[in-house]
């Protein structure tokens, strides 16, 4: 769960290209005809382990209907505290666990972008909270979702350290891959400068799990889906992908 890490999320990662995401996404909607099955209305979609919210914000501001739902309070202090503004401030922010979560009622889409699912640590977590979205999913919905790729934990997070630095924080990053395990272990050091130049250093330690095409699409059919209603697309583009060195596996299952 991020905590130290949240207040600097957004900042660290500048260069995350959330419009481009949220257009894959009505790239989808529009795929699967969504766009019409609903009405003029604002679609109702849930956005699972939404993070700061920047995309759960930029969904909002094209009109769709947006609940943000978010294990770490930490992340969703930040999405409440600070993307509010008078163009979002409908957004359902909720605190709970994408494994074992409870809404009002059924949504018609329901979204876990960014490599969320990646975090869960155990098979059983993902048959959960596959379990859970299609309870929560109306009939004709989509469930629209990414993990990291086998390419990715091999040749990108592999052993590799990265560092971040930006104006107000310094953040050295060392990952521990496992190809046994198939699990990658962040070890996190954060140095926030403080005003009187000096940094306060925190440490925050992370892992991800990697999940196969097989496996994750065997569990969506385990959970009620159909094989037939599943489609596999690569790094948030519907078109054509070098599958051999992509980095994200996007999938979209229409719950019938």
């Amino acid at each position: 769960m991020f905590s130290v890490l949240a207040k600097y999320y957004d900042e660290l990662n500048y260069n995350a290209d959330y419009k481009k995401v949220a257009d894959y996404i009505e790239s989808v909607f529009e795929l699967y005809g969504l766009n019409g099955l609903y009405g003029k209305e604002p679609k109702l979609v849930l956005d699972l382990a939404c993070g700061t919210g920047r995309l759960t914000v930029e969904l909002s501001r094209r009109g769709y209907d947006m609940s943000g739902l978010d294990l770490s309070a930490d992340m969703l202090a930040v999405a409440s505290g600070v993307r509010i503004n008078a163009k979002n401030a409908n957004i359902l922010w909720i605190n709970q666990d994408m494994r074992d979560f409870e809404l009002y009622g059924t949504v018609n889409a329901i979204i876990c972008c960014f490599d969320s699912l990646n975090y869960l640590p155990e098979e059983a977590d993902i048959y959960k909270c596959f379990a859970n979205v299609y309870n929560y999913l109306d009939s004709g919905g989509v469930f629209i979702f990414d993990v990291n790729s086998k390419y990715k934990f091999e040749n990108i997070y592999a052993d590799n350290n990265f560092v971040l630095e930006t104006k107000n924080v310094f953040c050295s990053w060392q990952n521990y891959y496992s190809k046994k395990n198939k699990t990658c272990d962040f070890v996190i050091n954060i140095f926030e400068r403080q005003k009187d130049g000096n940094y306060k250093r925190s440490e925050e330690t992370q892992k991800e799990k990697y999940y196969g095409e097989k496996f994750l699409k065997d569990a969506l059919v385990k959970t009620g889906f159909k094989t037939e209603h599943i489609n596999i697309f690569y790094d948030f583009n519907c078109g054509d992908q070098n599958k051999k060195n992509s980095e994200r596996i996007c999938f979209a299952a229409v719950k019938k």
